[in-house]
């Protein structure tokens, strides 16, 4: 492919010249990303050492050495000698250094009802989390103890998640999402001695009751003491319980600080362990050189606590100063415009969204949308969690970037709390592109027989060396961990994705490998299918499965979402995926249904879809946004089999 065909190039925004990115290539003496890329992976000790101080990263006590693999890839420590904590270097140097009056958190309510709205600066976000630090050792939370959050994306959630790294607890956040059972699980596996919640919360303008769901938990978890609500006066009584703790314990740079629990939509949830330097290290990085964080520069993500992307988010902000627009409510309510409106009225420079959300976006009808809105502080626009399709790709880059913003595409998992595979701003990119392997990651396609996959094809996504944000083993399961990760090549980060680079170097990641397909003797992934649906003119969206088949064994069954008014009979589709992708990959069925279920952070639910459609159990269905979606499914189920 050549330069004139990609769809974003630096080379044509002078602002990318001065970004962190281009000083940090300049200032080691390198002419390319590539060839920073490739001394980062050779040495990577050099390379984690240099962005740490690049990040201006504060230490109590400095490091005597980057990285002891003398145990092993799985077992790698970092920054040995080192002492930090991450509450000093994203809350407390900034006071210190005089910026306690800057505003650090805009809060956007359910109602969108200015009263409703909060601007916090640091000064009084440090103010609530000295407090709460103070009540927490009150109650008898001591370094090393940990602290569950089950609650949305409020001023009170940064507090406590701060509070708990400045006293040395483990922050444990649980998405509010989540029913009872879901909740149990991981506040017994962690042993939490207190549970943050909500008592009630909105939606759509309706009210959940999730303050009784907490405190079902708390009866039936031994170790949870009690249970505190943001929104009751409990609350501001514990701010006022104790005396507010000023100053940050001194972590180790390998001292835990949070357990984020996968979502376990399969399987019982695991829980991934993170390091107070580790997290520091990985979303300094980051923030800097891929999203080219700015001090003052509002950045709004839309996602929860309750994933990785939230912690990732407020930690690496608040490590630049720069603001995060915490959205507690539907991104379509009271109305299809409430975004658009968000984003000019905070001017805000990132904004950062999921392919599911943007689809979502892309069907609606009614408002004026976002070129109907001034979105000129717009810089740059990101997305994660699931592979993009072309269509949906192209319009957030037109419709919402004007066609001037870089879509930081990354990959990654809440294992990793970071990424693989990353855009930056000195990438050219082509629609739908993950970039190359990040910074400071020795990535590589493997083929089944562990080798370096031919360019063009498809093969296992790896990574051949330790970063300090790795996991440090599962809670409790070290045994899980090197089963899930180490098991299939020796001394190898195996990450279950399957993943493609082309002759320009662009690389993608096309889903799951344990969601692969096997039709007429070839291996495809739901994410190509899909893309070859979505590119139909009346397809919104997509979910493909592979159903049983006596004869061949597997068969495509794809389900789908299609846009507002639009009219297609399915015999079309099957031909176009045919058209597409060969006769040999064409659907046996293309069903239409009114919505696809999806988890509460937009994923596809397709293991559910395929367990549904083949008359097993659904599964757990706390994590779905949509349950009554699945009842389509199976009366599509019931129809083609005659039932």
């Amino acid at each position: 492919m050549t330069t004139s065909k990609y769809l974003w190039k630096p080379e044509d925004h002078a602002w990318t010249r001065e970004s962190h990115l281009a000083k940090f290539v300049r200032q080691h003496g390198f002419e390319t990303q590539a060839e920073l890329h490739a001394a980062s992976v050779r040495d990577t000790a050099w390379f984690w050492d240099e962005s740490v101080k690049d990040s201006g990263i504060e230490w109590f006590k400095p490091y005597t050495k980057v990285k002891d693999e003398s145990r092993g890839f799985p077992w790698t420590r970092w920054f040995e000698g080192g002492e930090l904590n991450i509450a000093h270097n994203c809350i407390d140097r900034h006071v210190r250094e005089g910026h306690g009056d800057e505003v650090v958190v805009f809060y956007e309510a359910d109602s969108d009802a200015v009263e409703d709205r909060r601007e916090v600066t640091f000064a009084q976000l440090k103010t609530s989390i000295d407090a709460c630090a103070g009540g927490l050792r009150k109650m008898g939370v001591e370094r090393g103890d940990s602290v569950a959050l089950y609650a949305p994306m409020r001023v009170e959630t940064v507090a406590v998640m701060m509070a708990c790294f400045k006293i040395g607890a483990r922050f444990v956040p649980i998405f509010c999402g989540y029913g009872e059972h879901a909740v149990i699980e991981r506040v017994e596996s962690c042993a939490a001695k207190v549970l943050f919640a909500v008592d009630h919360m909105q939606r759509r303008g309706k009210t959940v009751a999730a303050g009784k769901i907490a405190r079902g938990v708390a009866e039936k978890v031994e170790s949870v003491q009690r249970v505190i609500c943001f929104d009751l006066p409990e609350w501001n009584e514990f701010l006022d319980s104790a005396s507010p703790i000023n100053d940050c314990v001194s972590m180790a740079a390998e001292d835990s600080s949070m357990i984020i629990y996968t979502s376990g939509t399969t399987g019982r949830p695991k829980g991934t362990v993170h390091t107070h330097a580790g997290c520091l290290a990985q979303v300094g990085k980051e923030l800097r050189y891929a999203f080219n964080a700015q001090a003052g520069e509002p950045f709004f993500w839309f996602t929860d606590i309750g994933w990785m992307m939230g912690p990732w988010e407020i930690m690496g902000c608040l490590l630049y100063r720069t603001p995060i627009v915490l959205f507690d409510g539907a991104p379509d309510f009271p109305d299809s415009d409430r975004l658009w409106r968000t984003l000019e009225r905070l001017k805000v420079v990132t904004f950062c969204a999921s392919p599911t959300l943007v689809r979502m976006f892309m069907r609606v009808t009614d408002g004026k949308g976002p070129k109907d809105h001034d979105l000129s502080n717009l810089r740059v626009l990101g997305s994660t969690g699931e592979p993009w399709d072309e269509t949906s790709y192209r319009w957030f880059f037109e419709n919402v970037g004007g066609g001037r913003c870089p879509v930081i595409n990354i990959s990654g998992g809440t294992e990793l709390f970071g990424c693989l595979l990353s855009c930056t701003p000195l990438t050219p990119l082509n629609a739908s592109s993950l970039g190359g392997p990040a910074l400071g990651m020795d990535v590589d396609i493997f083929t089944e027989e562990g080798e370096p996959a031919p360019t063009g094809s498809v093969g296992h996504l790896v990574c051949k060396q330790p970063s300090p944000s790795m996991t440090k083993s599962f809670l409790h399961d070290d045994d899980r961990y090197l089963e899930t990760y180490y098991s299939r090549w020796p001394d190898v980060w195996y990450h279950g994705d399957w993943s493609r680079k082309d002759e320009d170097s662009s690389w993608y990641v096309l889903g799951r490998s344990d969601d692969t397909i096997k039709v007429a003797g070839k291996r495809v992934g739901p994410s190509e299918v899909e893309s070859a649906l979505t590119s139909h003119e009346a397809v919104s969206e997509a979910a493909t499965i592979g159903a049983h088949d006596d004869l061949k064994g597997q068969v495509l069954v794809c389900f789908v979402v299609l846009k507002p008014g639009a009219e297609v009979v399915t015999s079309e589709l099957i031909a176009h995926v045919a058209k597409e992708m060969g006769k040999p990959l064409a659907p046996k069925a293309v069903f239409v249904v009114s919505a696809l279920p999806k988890t509460r952070s937009g994923k596809i639910l397709r293991g559910m879809i395929l367990r549904v459609y083949s008359g097993k159990p659904a599964g757990d269905l706390t994590s779905v946004e949509n349950p009554a979606a699945l009842d389509e499914i199976i009366a599509w189920r019931d129809k083609a089999s005659g039932v």
